[in-house]
C-alpha cells in the first residue's frame, strides 16, 4: 500500500526577496523566509541586521524597496487600508517598550483594540480586557492602576494582554524580555510558551536572549548580511561556521561557567 503524503503545514508568513534601504544604507538584500502555522519562531542577528525593521515590514508599518510579504496568504504590500485593518485583527503585536498609553488605566489600555475594532459596548470591552489580564497572570486589582505604577515585568504582561485582546492567530513580539531581570524574563518566556500551546498561536519573536532560544523556541532564523544565514533548531545552527554565530553561542557557554563558578 502506498504511503500517504505528510500534510503540508499552512504558511502564515511568507517573505520573498525583500530588499530594504534606510537612510541610504542597505538593510535587507533579497531576504526570504517562511513561518508555518503553530510554530514558535525566534529571529536573531547582530545589531543593525534589520530584525525589528523586518517585523515592522511584515505588519505593514514599513515598506521594503522590493520583494513581497504575505500574511495568511494575503499580500501586505498590495493591501488597501481597509484590508490591512482586517488583517490586523488576526495578529497581535508586543513592541519592545510595551508602548502602553500612559494616560489610560491598565484596563483601558487592554480594551483599546476592542474599542477600535469591534462594535461591542464599552462595558463588555472592559470585561473582556479583565479576562485577558487574568490570562497573562495579573491580579484583578491591576486593572485600575496606571502603567507608571507597574514593574517592568507587569508592564510587559499588560502589553501582552493587549496584543491578545482580539484573539489573534499570530503574535509578534519585539525583544519581549529586554529590560527584565532573569527571573521575570524566564517567567515571561514560560507564559509565552503556555499561551502558544494552549491557544494554538503562531509566534514570531525578535530576541537577543539566549535563554529564550534554549527554553521555548521551535525554530531559530538567523539574519546576517541582509539575508537569512540559517534556519533550524539551536542544535542545527551550532553547525554553521559563522563568526557572529560562534560568538553568540560562546556567550551561552561563558554564562554557564560563570553561574557554576568555574
Amino acid at each position: 500500500m502506498a504511503r500517504m503524503a505528510e500534510p503540508v503545514a499552512e504558511s502564515v508568513i511568507e517573505v520573498r526577496d525583500v530588499s530594504t534601504t534606510l537612510g541610504g544604507r542597505s538593510i535587507h538584500r533579497g531576504l526570504s523566509l517562511s513561518v508555518a502555522r503553530g510554530e514558535v519562531i525566534a529571529l536573531i542577528g547582530g545589531s543593525g541586521t534589520g530584525k525589528s525593521v523586518l517585523l515592522r515590514e511584515i505588519i505593514g508599518l514599513l515598506r521594503p524597496r522590493t520583494g513581497s510579504i504575505d500574511l495568511f496568504g494575503q499580500s501586505v504590500l498590495d493591501s488597501s487600508g481597509e484590508q490591512m485593518n482586517l488583517l490586523r485583527r488576526r495578529f497581535g503585536v508586543l513592541f519592545q517598550d510595551g508602548a502602553l498609553f500612559s494616560s489610560l488605566t491598565v484596563e483601558d489600555n487592554v480594551a483599546t483594540p476592542l474599542f477600535e475594532h469591534t462594535n461591542l459596548p464599552h462595558a463588555i470591552c472592559r470585561q473582556l480586557a479583565r479576562l485577558k489580564l487574568a490570562l497573562v497572570g495579573l491580579a484583578p486589582d491591576v486593572a485600575a492602576r496606571q502603567p507608571s505604577t507597574l514593574s517592568g515585568g507587569m508592564r510587559k504582561r499588560v502589553a501582552l494582554a493587549r496584543a491578545l485582546a482580539l484573539d489573534p492567530e499570530l503574535l509578534f513580539l519585539d525583544e519581549p524580555t529586554s529590560g527584565l531581570d532573569p527571573i521575570s524574563a524566564r517567567a515571561f518566556d514560560a507564559l509565552i510558551r503556555l499561551l502558544a500551546d494552549s491557544l494554538g498561536l503562531t509566534v514570531f519573536l525578535v530576541t537577543h536572549d539566549l535563554d529564550t532560544l534554549f527554553s521555548i523556541i521551535d525554530r531559530v532564523i538567523v539574519l546576517a548580511d541582509g539575508r537569512v544565514l540559517g534556519s533550524g533548531t539551536v542544535a542545527e545552527l551550532r553547525h554553521i561556521d559563522d563568526p557572529w554565530l560562534n560568538d553568540y553561542f560562546a556567550a551561552r557557554a561563558s554564562e554557564g561557567e560563570t553561574r557554576h563558578g568555574t
